[in-house]
């Protein structure tokens, strides 16, 4: 069993794979600014209230720690649409820095189908309304991928679909073939299946496979 630190535990796939990592035996320290509202009690889960761009409180959470997983994400409203998003790369900039200082080697991190490479695989119809209500939060997601990729860090970047509230079914696909690419939809709890999958398994390592239905 590992010590895992989840960084945007307190909701959507953060939340789901904390709660997933303690039901597979894992013990979890759960950094999120809203920890403490975390309404999860169990012997194995740390609480820990912190910013995912603070130098100081990334580099206290990560003693002691085995695996990363950085599940992040923005809320909607209007600076969605209006203003510049860095949330992605700047707390990726910090993490990753303390990460190789701390010698803590394996980060499994979520962004998602539209990113990096596989914005190329997004249909024409697709492409203006996710470059509408997305693009913003996606251009810096395809720069939070670039600076784990160019890390010294052993990653497993996963791009999940369209996001649901269904339940954890175990029978998603994990398409890695950048031939296979397609949108589609996904529950939040099958993401977090796949992270914690990822935990102790090699075989997505160095690559961004597009999680899938």
């Amino acid at each position: 069993m590992s010590n895992i630190l989840v960084i945007g535990a307190s909701k959507g796939i953060g939340l789901e794979a904390t709660r997933r990592a303690l039901a597979c035996g894992h013990s979890v320290r759960a950094l999120a600014r809203s920890a403490d509202r975390i309404a999860i009690d169990d012997q194995r889960l740390e609480k820990r209230v912190g910013d995912a761009r603070n130098r100081d409180d990334v580099a206290a959470a990560l003693d002691g720690i085995d695996v990363v997983i950085q599940a992040l994400g923005v809320a909607t409203g209007p600076d969605l649409f209006i203003r510049p998003i860095h949330l992605f790369s700047d707390s990726t900039r910090v993490l990753v820095l303390a990460m190789e200082a701390a010698g803590v080697k394996r980060l499994i991190c979520v962004t998602g189908f539209g990113a990096g490479d596989s914005r190329a695989s997004l249909g024409c119809l697709q492409s203006v309304p996710f470059r509408l209500f997305l693009g913003r939060a996606y251009d810096d997601k395809s720069v939070q991928e670039r600076l784990i990729r160019d890390s010294s860090l052993d990653w497993v970047i996963a791009r999940p679909v369209i996001l649901t509230r269904g339940p954890r079914t175990g029978r998603y696909k994990v398409l890695d073939d950048p031939a296979s690419w397609r949108n589609g939809l996904i529950s939040r709890a099958d993401v977090a299946d796949f992270l914690i999958r990822q935990v102790e398994d090699d075989t997505y390592l160095g690559k961004t496979p597009v999680l899938t239905y």
